[in-house]
């Protein structure tokens, strides 16, 4: 397996189109192609789904794992080496839209003085960003999942602390005796994945799914909230001092939950990797410390 052979397989499962590929590369379509051929003969099985877009096959998915690896070291290798004009290498790496939002901006600053790397961010909820890194997709990952993927080493970051709040107009309207109608007031969620409000309501018992709108964005997520379309579970970064100025309404004292998060990143260590473990490691000071779990 040639590294030019790998390049193509990653540029392909990449971008989604052999066309898209071979523009990534500066190649013809027909060489990206006569490349994956290639790379599948000495693999001696079909690695990706000519499909729209184009998809790895679950032998494609371990050779992706293996050549984002390889390729990684091979220029690595070069700039060792001193070999100078080198193309800046991609660091695809899968974050939460909510640290996104909010703690993991510092990293996007430190990254900006990286001649040599090149940050390809992929937005996944906490709860499935591990899986990225099972594919071969990114070198690391932002995830609330603390059980290593095969190959890759897990650092805690900290905790986000999510805080069930409402507008003052939408928790006025939904007052009930000392508490609010959880039943009937309406609530958001940022997509499928997210369980958060749901999670809360399962805990205070309620059985009924109150009316829900979809905000598929962590800053619209937040404007959604203050604007009054639902209650939400929203990082307390991002709730600011709405609390104190009336904006915002906490619905229940006290009550909060604390989303563990970890970087999980490849056992492989480069200089590139490296350095942006240490920058995510340095923009997650402004988490909250994990407590340890209390055992009897």
């Amino acid at each position: 397996m040639q590294i030019d052979q790998l390049r193509a397989l990653l540029a392909v499962v990449d971008e989604g189109t052999f066309e898209a590929a071979a523009g990534a590369l500066g190649i013809t379509p027909s060489a990206v192609s006569q490349r994956i051929k290639a790379l599948e003969v000495a693999a001696g099985r079909v690695l990706v789904e000519r499909s729209a877009p184009v998809r790895a096959t679950a032998a494609g998915t371990a050779v992706v794992r293996t050549a984002r690896q390889m390729v990684l070291l091979a220029d690595q290798l070069r700039a060792d080496l001193g070999e100078g004009g080198s193309a800046p290498v991609e660091l695809p790496v899968a974050v939460n839209a909510d640290s996104l939002a909010t703690w993991f901006e510092p990293v996007l600053a430190t990254a900006a003085g990286w001649p040599d790397a090149l940050l390809h961010l992929e937005v996944e909820d906490e709860e499935y960003s591990a899986d990225h890194l099972r594919r071969g997709a990114v070198v690391g990952a932002v995830t609330a999942d603390p059980t290593p993927v095969a190959g890759c080493r897990t650092e805690p970051l900290g905790s986000m602390r999510y805080l069930p709040v409402a507008s003052a107009g939408l928790a006025a309207e939904y007052v009930k005796g000392r508490g609010h109608d959880w039943e009937r007031m309406p609530v958001l969620r940022f997509n499928a994945k997210d369980d958060l409000q749901h999670g809360l309501l399962r805990d205070l018992g309620i059985g009924v799914v109150p009316p829900t709108s979809q905000v598929p964005s962590s800053e619209g997520f937040a404007a959604a909230v203050r604007a009054g379309l639902g209650w939400a579970m929203l990082p307390e970064a991002q709730v600011g001092d709405d609390l104190d100025t009336g904006r915002l309404v906490l619905l229940r004292q006290r009550e909060h939950r604390d989303v563990p998060l970890y970087w999980q990143a490849w056992t492989l260590r480069t200089a590139r990797i490296e350095r942006l473990g240490q920058a995510v490691h340095e923009a997650a000071r402004a988490l909250r410390p994990v407590r340890p779990t209390r055992t009897r």
